[in-house]
């Protein structure tokens, strides 16, 4: 037995494979994405960049969007872990996040912008899917994750603003809640900033956004 199959020998083969096909569609959407808004990106091309049929894409997702929360959820997740790992708080956990959104949309310039359509048509912030046991083994090799319990970025601003403001690198005329509500609108209004000021340096607009609340 290979060792990949050791790895997950304790799961049974079919959720193995199910799993697989579910991260195959969510990989060749990213893949397809490019610069591109995600509306543009068609179905069957899904479908077909990662050999699953239709029917079986709709096994997994009620609709094509569910394929952005599904990426929310591993994105934010992969951020935690490292996150957590590397042991950063206060503005230098969000500088993290923010690093690889910036990152991110250098190469798939449309995904974020997509993301802010999307969650303004359904006007909340989504709850995320829930993951398999074999979803979590494969996206998050060697981290034993709770996957029914969804990554909330609500609390992560807010624990790390309540570490800052501990720390004294939060303004003192700043409330942590209020410091949380700023970086939403950070997160999300540096994309439009960036387009109705023509610019690519989206971490530059966030890093000149976080000043306004850092104690420097």
């Amino acid at each position: 037995m290979e060792a990949n199959e050791i790895q997950h020998a304790d799961i049974p083969l079919r959720e193995l494979k199910k799993a697989r096909s579910k991260i195959a569609l969510y990989e060749a959407a990213l893949s397809l994405l490019g610069d591109k808004m995600f509306r543009d990106v068609m179905l069957d091309d899904i479908c077909r960049r990662a050999e699953v049929s239709r029917v079986t894409f709709f096994k997994f997702f009620q609709s094509k969007d569910d394929l952005l929360l599904y990426f929310m959820r591993v994105w934010l997740t992969e951020r935690i872990i490292e996150i957590e790992e590397e042991r950063k708080r206060g503005f230098g956990a969000i500088r993290h996040l923010l690093h690889h959104v910036a990152e991110r949309s250098r190469h798939q310039a449309g995904l974020v912008p997509s993301l802010i359509a999307f969650l303004a048509e359904k006007n909340m912030h989504p709850c995320m899917p829930e993951l398999s046991q074999a979803e979590v083994r494969l996206l998050f090799p060697g981290h034993e994750i709770e996957g029914a319990v969804s990554p909330n970025m609500f609390e992560l601003f807010r624990r790390c603003m309540t570490e800052a403001s501990a720390d004294g690198t939060l303004r003192a005329e700043i409330t942590a809640e209020f410091a949380v509500q700023g970086l939403f609108t950070i997160f999300y209004g540096a994309f439009l900033t960036a387009q109705l000021y023509a610019s690519t340096d989206i971490a530059g607009i966030y890093e000149a956004h976080l000043q306004l609340l850092e104690n420097r």
